[in-house]
């Protein structure tokens, strides 16, 4: 269990053995070589053994870490990933980072239980991941500095020496997702730091790029699972 304060930082880092990673609150942002994973607290974050990364806070926040033994870890994605947390899955989360004492075989059945559950959740499109390509590479730049940017993909395209098609292929081919999939994710992520800062709804649909807000709650609610209120309210569904 840590307990950080909004915009507190863990420089990168690696661990022998994989783990998961949780905010009982507020939301943690795990970066990684493959992207940005953003954990609201519906989420588990996943991050293999041998992968360096970092962390970061969004709002107080309570970041709970789970370590898997090898045999477990293995029957994880090889690759960082972010997970549905079922009420039971955060429940499991909870008593394995909580104060309450558990002997070693008691911790070890729930981390068995634990795994089960994510192994039957979808991964979730919580993860961002980062181009290669110097032409989607000089496109996200944009992006990540002004996330509600509605520069179109042709637009960005004759900035950085590439047509809307090429530029297409590109996010297709390296990233596995339309442009505008990709904006969407970048633009919800960061929503999601915006609430655990305590901007309300409006104020966050406009500096995400969405000019109505029932727009961007309907947005928001397909990717996260819960609306935007019931997020920044401290409210999960499963």
């Amino acid at each position: 269990m840590h307990l950080w304060p909004s915009g507190e930082t863990l420089p990168e880092h690696s661990h022998p053995r994989g783990h998961l990673v949780y905010a009982a609150r507020g939301v943690l942002s795990v970066h990684t070589a493959r992207g940005t994973s953003i954990v609201p607290a519906n989420r588990a974050a996943w991050t293999p053994a041998g992968f360096a990364h970092r962390h970061r806070a969004h709002g107080h926040t309570d970041m709970r870490i789970v370590f898997l033994p090898a045999a477990l870890a293995k029957l994880l994605p090889s690759h960082p990933a972010v997970f549905a947390a079922s009420d039971l899955a955060r429940e499991l989360l909870l008593a394995l980072t909580g104060p309450g004492d558990h002997d070693d075989a008691a911790s070890a059945r729930l981390r068995r239980v634990l795994v089960d559950q994510l192994r039957e959740a979808r991964e979730q499109p919580l993860h961002l991941p980062d181009p290669r390509d110097d032409r989607l590479r000089a496109v996200a730049r944009v992006l990540y500095e002004q996330p509600g940017d509605t520069t179109s993909l042709a637009d960005l395209g004759r900035a950085t020496g590439a047509s809307a098609r090429t530029l297409s292929r590109l996010f297709h081919d390296e990233l596995g997702m339309t442009f505008y999939e990709w904006r969407t994710q970048l633009r919800i992520g960061h929503a999601l730091v915006l609430l655990a800062d305590g901007h309300d709804t409006t104020h966050v649909a406009h500096a995400c790029g969405w000019a109505n807000p029932s727009h961007f709650i309907a947005a928001f609610t397909a990717v996260v699972g819960t609306t935007p209120g019931r997020h920044r309210a401290g409210g999960v569904s499963g």
